[in-house]
């Protein structure tokens, strides 16, 4: 299986950690604190803990951090980014409820990032209209994924169902503005009534 770099401690990088394990690939984890690194990776069982700034190993690197954290992050790694795959995880609501986009029609956080990265690097969405929560429950989710190059799009798809899921592709990187307003959805039907035990999901008919 593949190599995958985690930059991120938190909750999504842990649920993402834990099935990319089960998925049998080796899993890089990396943070600005080394101690909680090292600790994850020992939690992830079989994982590793990488040094944050240095290149990463995994030729896909998740960026696990929140939408402020994004392009901060990938502009301190520069170049070490160049040539991989970066599948931004974030979503860009904020305000008192989680109401409000944060990024302007027309742009994504996603976008930011892949403006930031280096050119040879190829930005993906995809997981933010799934909770972490939710991934650790186990069984078939899908997963919607957007990105410009087909290449990149191809490896974060095979991954996505290596961990027993379905990708579904909905287009370039400019419909990571839609993804995160989807998840902005999710987040208002979780809150109104539907619990945060819930997933999206599409049925395509025949």
């Amino acid at each position: 299986m593949s190599t995958i770099s985690i930059i991120g401690l938190g909750s999504m990088a842990r649920a993402l950690g834990a099935r990319a394990v089960e998925g049998g690939h080796a899993v890089e984890v990396i943070g600005r604190d080394a101690v909680k690194a090292k600790e994850m990776a020992a939690a992830l069982g079989g994982a590793t803990a990488g040094t944050f700034g240095a290149t990463p190993t995994g030729d896909l690197v998740i960026l696990a951090v929140p939408h402020a954290g994004g392009v901060p992050v990938v502009t301190r790694y520069g170049d070490a980014l160049a040539g991989k795959v970066v599948i931004d995880i974030s979503n860009t609501f904020a305000g008192p409820d989680d109401a409000v986009l944060v990024t302007p029609e027309g742009s994504s956080g996603a976008q930011e990032i892949a403006e930031a990265a280096p050119a040879s690097a190829h930005v993906v969405k995809a997981f933010n209209t799934v909770f972490g929560h939710v991934l650790t429950q186990g069984g078939p989710l899908d997963v919607l994924v957007a990105g410009d190059d087909a290449g990149a799009k191809a490896s974060v798809s095979a991954f996505i169902e290596s961990l027993g899921l379905r990708p579904l592709d909905v287009g370039g990187l400019e419909m990571a503005h839609w993804l995160e307003g989807a998840g902005l959805l999710l987040m208002g039907l979780a809150r109104s009534g539907a619990g945060f035990n819930v997933a999206l999901g599409v049925s395509i008919l025949d």
